[in-house]
């Protein structure tokens, strides 16, 4: 491959940062730029992207809607892992950036292109994942990430730049920003500036996605989710498509003020950030999974999969979304699926979602064995022989410590 790419497919916006890039990249590469813009429910306009793309002379421009595979073929493979970053981050940027990697090979494929480029900086893990799934998809494929290569290193800088070639500069861009934005239909992710102090409570100017919980509605909404194979299919018996049932879900959970998350992270890279997080309805879609397996899952087959789980979590995080490893805990993970299918019943008030019952043709929930009334199924006698043979290890080291004289 030449040093010097002659076909780009850029990941755009059509907002400041990569309409300077688009214009980076064509004057730096004196190279032809494709740009592709993905439609994930980020919430935003995006003819404006098209118009400016056109207006910068790009011939080739790609707008595609992929809601509905990026919540069927990237979200829910995450809900049946139940995964979760760190104990409480669900992923939502992560997530979302193998489907555009993804997409951005598919496109230098089809348009003959010989490079990739994306707008992250040189300080996050976005850079890590779109380049590490580039890789996997196509290892000859450069990877342009231009915040690491130009001299454009200020806000003030890129502005100049910026108007010295004709790009508009909205008003709300000149100075800092008091926050940065990434949305999808997962999530929002909120960084950066009026976030920085981590001991300084975020205000509400930074939620879009949720209603204050304090001034969610005084009356509680029960919500029902139908699951089959581990993924939902309906909402209160209303079967709809993985992005259409994703979109409802959100919107409860607006309602009640359901997925905020304040979190100190550690990045890949190896500093930690702090990030505001909205996941209404991933977060009421997630309990709802747990809901269904608890009646579903046999606890070997349980305790397996909380333990692959953060391995699971770490992969998505650091971008090895299309590694063999995260394959093969997905083939597993898919596979003791297999009968999670039932309803769970959802409580929804004033920022908080709990389970309060569920059903499954395939429960393994025996009455016969729990109930305290008298039973015809389980000798409580067997019981003693169990706790026996458990408690052996026990005893032999307890008489061990007891003749070497241990205290502890």
């Amino acid at each position: 491959m030449s040093a010097k790419p002659s076909k780009i497919v850029l990941a755009y916006s059509g907002g400041l940062d990569t309409s300077v890039i688009l214009k980076w990249l064509q004057d730096h590469y004196d190279a032809e730029v494709v740009t592709f813009t993905a439609d994930l429910g980020q919430g935003e306009e995006l003819g404006p992207a098209r118009e400016k793309a056109e207006a910068a002379g790009v011939k080739q421009i790609y707008i595609d809607d992929l809601r509905e595979e990026f919540v069927r073929d990237y979200c829910f493979p995450m809900v049946r892992a139940n995964a979760v970053y760190e104990g409480l981050y669900l992923l939502g940027t992560s997530i979302a950036r193998p489907l555009i990697s993804k997409r951005l090979v598919e496109i230098a494929h089809e348009t003959g292109a010989d490079a990739v480029a994306h707008g992250a900086t040189g300080k996050g893990n976005d850079q890590v994942r779109f380049e590490l799934g580039v890789a996997a998809l196509d290892p000859d494929l450069k990877c342009i990430a231009p915040w690491r290569e130009w001299d454009l290193n200020s806000r003030t800088k890129l502005i100049e730049y910026a108007e010295a070639n004709g790009i508009k500069v909205p008003t709300d861009k000149r100075g800092e920003a008091p926050f940065s934005v990434d949305a999808n239909l997962w999530h929002t992710s909120s960084e950066g500036k009026l976030l920085e102090d981590p001991f300084e409570e975020a205000t509400e100017i930074v939620y879009q996605r949720t209603n204050d919980p304090e001034q969610a509605p005084d009356t509680p909404q029960y919500v029902t989710i139908s699951f089959e194979r581990g993924d939902a299919v309906a909402v209160d018996g209303e079967a709809l498509s993985p992005a259409a049932l994703l979109t409802k879900l959100n919107e409860l959970g607006r309602i009640h003020g359901i997925g905020r998350l304040d979190l100190v992270e550690n990045r890949f890279v190896g500093m930690k950030s702090r990030g505001i997080y909205e996941t209404p309805g991933g977060e009421i879609l997630m309990l709802a999974h747990r809901g269904i397996e608890q009646i579903t899952l046999d606890r070997g087959a349980m305790h397996l999969k909380d333990e692959l789980m953060p391995r699971y979590a770490k992969l998505v995080y650091e971008g090895f979304w299309f590694s063999p490893e995260r394959e093969m805990l997905q083939a597993a993970i898919d596979h003791s699926q297999r009968h999670v299918s039932g309803d769970v019943r959802l409580k929804l008030y004033k920022g908080s979602a709990r389970v309060v019952g569920r059903e499954s043709a395939s429960t393994l929930y025996s009455l016969a064995h729990v109930t305290f009334e008298e039973d015809a199924v389980y000798d409580q006698k067997d019981a003693e022989g169990f706790i026996r043979l458990n408690a052996l290890r026990l005893k032999l080291l307890a008489r061990r410590k007891r003749m070497l004289g241990e205290n502890d």
